[in-house]
């Protein structure tokens, strides 16, 4: 579903010669400061860096270019406190926005560096303009193929330059809305990446009223990133891509991970947006939690007052059954 803010992706042509949009995009804590060449990262994996803000403090800004995507996408990376000195290896969180949104939210919006202070873990923020965190069937202006981005370049590129646990317990991943689908689409898809996956407020059942997940992802990716293409295909849906994608059809692919959902009971009833959104949020949750429960997958849900919103106190426990799973920093 869609995410609330209005900021909507860069295109590249609006980069071009956009030097101060630039520079703005890459906001981050701490004062600036030349990288040392010890600590500066470098083009990899498909990812070549054609803007970066690294510095002493916590949040480190990249832009890409990639054949993945015709415009080039942002990744604002939040390092723990003592990153630079303490010579440890860190677990990483990959923090995924929802729709109409991109790679600042949850540090602009959401300040995600109070909320992770103290906390030995590297988050990382990647934009997914509206595209459902998928190679969508057809783009009508270049490519738009954000799960290849994600998941064959920017993971293997955050591994290769930051210290991370490169494994299966040293990788959580999780989101809010259309990035909470993406939190649980690719930890099914991608078994062996991700021990913990969590959903704020996001779809979990794409077929669920007449395929109504799959409607609006086809309509909001039409009208937001893919100039009239879609993530799934109309009139015909591919159906071996809903089914791949769809997390309650992947059931057995959430054996031994942490699972955490979350979803609100209330949206606001004069708000269309909000009802439609988090009323649906809601009763896909339930069937894939009571799809959960029947083949005997633990699995932690949170169901309190309000609509469709990124509930910080919610992500703060769920941080805390995350580093309770991922491997400790050392």
């Amino acid at each position: 579903m869609l995410d609330v803010p209005p900021s909507a992706s860069i295109s590249r042509r609006r980069l071009i010669g956009g030097s101060a949009a630039v520079a703005a995009a890459g906001l981050f804590a701490g004062a600036l400061a030349a990288p040392s060449a010890a600590m500066a990262a470098a083009d990899g994996y498909g990812l070549r860096i054609v803007d970066r803000n690294e510095n002493g403090g916590r949040l480190q800004y990249y832009r890409f270019a990639t054949d993945a995507i015709e415009w080039d996408p942002g990744v604002n990376v939040l390092l723990p406190d003592g990153y630079h000195t303490s010579g440890k290896r860190y677990p990483v969180l990959y923090l995924l926005h929802g729709g109409n949104a991109d790679f600042r939210t949850f540090h602009l919006q959401d300040n995600i560096i109070g909320l992770t202070a103290g906390r030995e873990v590297i988050v990382v923020m990647p934009d997914a303009s509206t595209g459902w965190y998928c190679n969508p069937v057809n783009s009508f202006v270049g490519p738009r193929n954000w799960e290849t981005f994600h998941i064959a370049q920017l993971l293997p590129w955050i591994d290769a330059n930051f210290r991370t646990f490169a494994e299966y317990n040293g990788r959580a991943v999780a989101g809010f809305s259309m990035g909470g689908f993406g939190a649980l689409k690719y930890a099914a898809k991608y078994y062996g990446h991700f021990c913990s996956v969590s959903s704020h407020s996001g779809p979990a059942s794409l077929r669920r009223d007449f395929g109504l997940v799959v409607h609006w992802a086809n309509a909001t990716s039409a009208a937001l990133d893919l100039g009239g293409g879609t993530v799934y295909g109309i009139p015909l849906w591919d159906e071996a891509r809903v089914s791949a994608d769809n997390p309650v059809q992947r059931i057995p692919s959430f054996q031994n991970k942490r699972i955490f959902l979350a979803a609100g009971t209330s949206p606001d009833p004069i708000n269309w947006f909000d009802t439609v959104n988090e009323t649906q949020v809601l009763a896909g949750q339930r069937e894939f939690r009571a799809a959960l429960a029947r083949a005997g997958i633990a699995h932690e849900w949170r169901e309190v007052p309000g609509g469709h919103f990124f509930r910080h106190d919610l992500f703060v426990q769920d941080l805390n059954g995350m580093l309770g799973r991922l491997r400790r920093a050392g």
